[in-house]
């Protein structure tokens, strides 16, 4: 399905009232995997990193993403919607990627070595801190809707669960999210 509207473009754009592609729809059959790969990428890496916490492994979890989409392309190429399929995955290993980074951390914290200096602003650092200790799904789901800008219905979709569990991961999400960072709750 294609939405109309204004969506900013790669280089910060405004693309008008042109039809742009959601989540890997396409209006006319299968497209090639080089322009799904150049479309999703950066979109995948914005996800991983929202969902692991870690901006130095999201690339590596887009790419093993897509490297997965390219194996299967015979089939998700076909798909209605490939990139529901691909942040399915996405949010799989990055999710994968963040157990991962809490056992490591666990184990260096037993052998008492200090933890790696974050970088970046704090607040950003704080904020996605905070976002790494929601649950999966809610982490999934305030990345998709506030980094992504996808409808609580393409969330539901993507997460494969009923619209009304995604506007409850959200709401969840946005209450935790305020009580970590000392913020008002929001209603």
């Amino acid at each position: 399905m294609l939405a109309l509207g204004a969506a900013s473009g790669p280089d910060g754009e405004r693309d008008g009232d042109r039809p742009i592609e959601r989540y890997g729809e396409r209006p006319n059959g299968p497209e090639a995997f080089d322009d799904f790969y150049r479309r999703e990428f950066p979109r995948m890496v914005t996800l991983a990193c929202a969902v692991s916490g870690s901006r130095l492994a999201a690339e590596d979890i887009a790419q093993d993403a897509l490297i997965e989409a390219r194996r299967q392309w015979g089939a998700i190429g076909g798909y209605e919607k490939p990139g529901a399929w691909l942040r399915r995955i996405t949010i799989r290993l990055a999710s994968k990627r963040l157990r991962r980074a809490r056992a490591e951390t666990a184990a260096f914290l037993r052998l008492e070595l200090s933890e790696p200096i974050p970088t970046g602003p704090d607040e950003v650092e704080d904020v996605l801190r905070a976002i790494g200790r929601l649950p999966r799904r809610q982490r999934a789901a305030v990345t998709l809707f506030y980094l992504e800008d996808r409808s609580v219905r393409e969330i539901a979709e993507i997460l494969n669960c009923a619209e009304g569990t995604a506007k409850a991961h959200l709401h969840k999400a946005r209450t935790s999210l305020a009580r970590m960072l000392g913020e008002e709750s929001p209603r």
